[in-house]
């Protein structure tokens, strides 16, 4: 099986590569997300996959945002593609004759930085993807960590603060609300309302609306100096770090790996979090010191990923 064809279902795109063993893209391709119906979703994928086959393909490894059954085919749930208990490995097996394994996207990822990224000279690794909400995968021992249902690594709704902030799951105080892009948007909104001094580098670019600042205003104003959006990126970086102190305290990883839209910000992000995760880290001074790294694989991770686990 030297080469297998990767796809990254997201909810606004879909990518697919051609996977060699050594992780490397041979060919891609991308289309846009068409969610009028859960076929719709399926056609497109087959559409991704029929242009990399004449490329010798052995197996498809797919990762998709949603819930997936252990039986690494079922997709419980998926809200953001309209999928309900979809046997999306078996469909795309019968329409293709290739061996299907769907997995996690989130998980997917994890896997690709774990084999051929930032974590790939460790024995296992927790791997947070930092983006409009919190998600992740775990390694444990060379294995990725599936729990008995398969919906393991949901770390985003790990409960932080009793009675919190609303969370989209529909509980409240949620590791997420507290450290994703979201959060950062609320942190920076809040402060350049109370102080526009040191906000002045985000407001500048959002055209001195507090409201109107985006993720991005706020991550070149931190390069530019802007107190107020370094403070941002501080916050969520307190709350990144504790949760991956109570990571620690339960599985005990070689090394955390941070991925995702947010974390592209480098070490603004990566700072704050390293040092909160340190000061909370249990039994600091008796026990080996796990690495906090940035991701190196971007975008691409959960599609080289995702041929990996296929290939499993």
């Amino acid at each position: 099986m030297s080469e297998i064809i990767g796809v990254d279902v997201g909810g606004t795109k879909i990518a697919a590569g051609l996977v060699d063993e050594q992780g490397t893209i041979l060919r891609m391709t991308r289309k846009p997300t068409d969610t009028a119906t859960p076929d719709s979703v399926v056609e497109t994928i087959l559409e991704a996959i029929a242009e990399l086959r004449d490329g010798g393909a052995s197996a498809v490894g797919i990762g998709a945002a949603g819930f997936i059954n252990s039986d690494r085919s079922t997709v419980n749930f998926a809200p953001n593609l309209n999928w309900r208990n979809l046997p999306l490995g078996q469909r795309v097996a019968e329409a293709t004759g290739l061996d299907t394994v769907v997995e996690n996207d989130a998980n997917a990822a994890a896997w690709g930085e774990f084999r051929f990224g930032a974590a790939r000279e460790y024995g296992s690794a927790a791997v947070i993807t930092v983006g409009t909400g919190i998600g992740g995968g775990i390694i444990l021992g060379g294995k990725l960590l599936r729990g008995f249902s398969g919906f393991a690594g949901e770390i985003g709704h790990i409960n932080m603060v009793e009675g919190g902030i609303p969370c989209g799951c529909g509980l409240r105080g949620c590791w997420e609300v507290y450290s994703s892009g979201g959060a950062l948007l609320r942190a920076a909104r809040k402060i350049a309302r109370q102080d526009r001094e040191h906000s002045a580098g985000m407001l500048e670019l959002a055209g001195g609306d507090p409201e109107a600042i985006t993720g991005t205003m706020i991550t070149q104003a931190t390069q530019n100096g802007c107190k107020g959006a370094n403070d941002a990126f501080a916050e969520i970086g307190k709350w990144l770090g504790q949760g991956m102190a109570d990571l620690a305290a339960i599985l005990d990883p070689e090394a955390f790996v941070l991925a995702g839209g947010v974390s592209e910000a480098g070490d603004v992000l990566l700072r704050p979090a390293r040092k909160a995760f340190l000061e909370r880290l249990t039994a600091r001074d008796y026990r080996p010191e796990p690495a906090v790294l940035l991701a190196s694989l971007g975008n691409d991770a959960g599609l080289i990923g995702a041929a990996d686990l296929a290939r499993e």
